[in-house]
C-alpha cells in the first residue's frame, strides 16, 4: 500500500467514526426522549390518586348540594300539594253552599286563609 492508499482507508475509517458518532447522538437523543417520557408518565401515575380524591371531593360536594336542593323542592312540592288539596276542599264547600245556600257560606280552609293573608 502507497501512501495515497492509507490516506483513503485513514480517512474512511475516520469518516466511519464520525458517522458512528452520528448514530450515537441520535440514540442518546432518543434514550432521553424515552426516559423523560417515562419519567413523565411516572410523575402522572403518582399524581393520579390525588387527581382522583380531588375528583372525589368535588363529587361529593355536588351531591350534598343536590341533596339539599331536592330536600327544598320536596318540601315546595308538598306545600303546593297541600295548598292544592286545601282549595279544592274550599271549593267543594263553596260548591255544596252554593247549591243549598242555608246560612253563611263556609269558612276557608285554615291553609287557603293562611296562603290569602301571606301570599306564601
Amino acid at each position: 500500500m502507497n501512501v495515497g492508499e492509507w490516506a483513503g482507508l485513514v480517512g474512511a475509517a475516520g469518516s466511519l467514526l464520525g458517522g458512528g458518532g452520528f448514530f450515537m447522538a441520535r440514540a442518546t437523543v432518543r434514550a432521553a426522549q424515552a426516559t423523560a417520557a417515562a419519567n413523565r408518565a411516572a410523575a402522572e401515575a403518582q399524581a393520579a390518586p390525588a387527581q382522583q380524591a380531588a375528583n372525589l371531593a368535588v363529587l361529593e360536594a355536588t351531591v350534598q348540594r343536590v341533596d339539599e336542593e331536592n330536600g327544598a323542592l320536596r318540601g315546595r312540592v308538598l306545600r303546593c300539594e297541600s295548598l292544592l288539596r286545601a282549595f279544592s276542599w274550599t271549593v267543594d264547600e263553596l260548591y255544596r253552599w252554593a247549591r243549598e245556600p242555608v246560612g253563611l257560606p263556609p269558612e276557608p280552609h285554615p291553609l287557603v286563609d293562611e296562603y290569602n293573608r301571606t301570599g306564601v
